[in-house]
């Protein structure tokens, strides 16, 4: 009982800190902040930490804790915290690579997402996001007040597949409001554990869009930023047997093109997804033989155990007869990190390439299974994409 009371103490303590008190309420530790360091930019509104070193990229967090007895972050490995006489716990990261990445707080065994953050959806649940931040070379994805930009809808529709509703994100470029244009349309899936705001929240698609279309890099397009699982409801807890790929094709792509300037042919219709959204982007591709839909396909970290042995018999047999997939698909994107070794993605493209099946790669040199990847992947992708 001992336990558990000061653990609920200790919650307390964190809330109580994170309402933002002022700053001649908190201890002399907590406003005095490291030399060459800034607030996250991931942080919520007047929250110090955490802090990033953007040339150590080391991060840096506190907490005022008296009552607790051990607090962590994990960003994603584990760093033990320090306790100062007044009830300060200091964290300091090892160098961290340049990019997004989630991370939790635990205090005295407890995992929370650290209010001080805005919050964002991985690995299953709610967390902190911190930013360490590349230099120019990241300019593509961050927001230019120098072009002109479109609009995320949020929208949600009934699906009669899922039994209840389902929420997408879509993304118009700029001249959808001023035009009569009608426009491709990329679907694109998010990873798993993670949700259909992450490429918008983390992966900053519009951002991306927005700055390539007007370096007239990437055609103007339409992005349907969906769901890769099904909703449950405490009436409907399971679904008829169907899968995302019959909502996708059934459902969404009807409904897309009856409420939007759509180009509605397989020719202006493409899909993609990264690491689990990508074996869905198959799958539904592929698999469920919808090539007479879709046109362009992407697999940013997400091309599983294509050998040798399969390749005729993956995905259905649908890429049996080489001669006949590369007429019909007009782009295969097949994209990972360098250092993502253990998922042998350059084993799966080098038994596509042998069995004549055209594939177009790239490698994000130094990332591993992580959005900096992703973004990157998706610059390239969008190069390419409609062309």
């Amino acid at each position: 009982m001992k336990k558990i009371a000061l653990t609920a103490l200790a919650l307390l303590a964190v809330t109580g800190l994170f309402a933002q008190q002022p700053n001649n309420q908190l201890p002399k530790a907590m406003t005095e902040y490291e030399s060459g360091t800034l607030p996250s930019e991931l942080n919520v509104l007047r929250a110090e930490y955490p802090r990033v070193d953007p040339q150590t990229r080391k991060a840096y967090f506190k907490f005022y804790l008296p009552l607790a007895h051990s607090v962590t972050v994990s960003v994603p490995n584990e760093y033990k915290g320090t306790k100062d006489i007044d009830g300060v716990w200091t964290i300091v990261t090892d160098p961290l690579p340049v990019g997004f990445h989630y991370y939790f707080v635990t205090v005295d065994g407890a995992r929370m997402t650290d209010p001080n953050s805005m919050s964002f959806f991985g690995y299953t649940a709610n967390a902190g996001g911190i930013e360490v931040p590349e230099g120019r070379e990241g300019d593509y994805y961050r927001f230019n007040k120098d072009v002109p930009h479109g609009q995320v809808r949020s929208i949600k529709y009934y699906s009669e597949i899922n039994g209840t509703y389902r929420h997408i994100n879509v993304y118009v470029p700029a001249s959808y409001e001023s035009s009569k244009k009608r426009y491709p349309v990329l679907y694109l899936l998010h990873g798993s554990g993670e949700n259909e705001f992450g490429w918008i929240d983390q992966g900053h698609v519009d951002m991306i869009l927005d700055n390539m279309i007007a370096a007239k890099e990437a055609k103007e397009m339409i992005v349907v930023v969906m769901s890769g699982d099904m909703r449950t409801t405490p009436e409907i807890r399971t679904v008829p047997d169907k899968t995302v790929s019959d909502v996708y094709v059934d459902e969404l792509v009807p409904f897309i093109d009856k409420n939007f300037r759509t180009i509605a042919d397989r020719d202006h219709r493409g899909m993609a997804g990264l690491s689990r959204g990508g074996a869905q982007t198959t799958a539904t591709v592929l698999t469920n033989h919808n090539m007479d839909k879709f046109a362009w396909m992407a697999t940013l970290s997400g091309l599983f155990g294509v050998t040798d042995e399969n390749v005729n018999t993956v995905f259905s047999g649908a890429l049996a007869d080489a001669s006949t997939f590369n007429k019909q698909m007009r782009l295969f994107h097949i994209s990972w990190g360098s250092e993502e070794a253990s998922f042998r993605f350059p084993e799966s493209c080098a038994a596509l390439e042998k069995k004549g099946i055209k594939v177009v790669t790239y490698v994000s040199e130094g990332t591993a299974h992580e959005w900096l990847t992703w973004r990157r992947a998706f610059r390239d992708l969008a190069l390419k994409l409609f062309k």
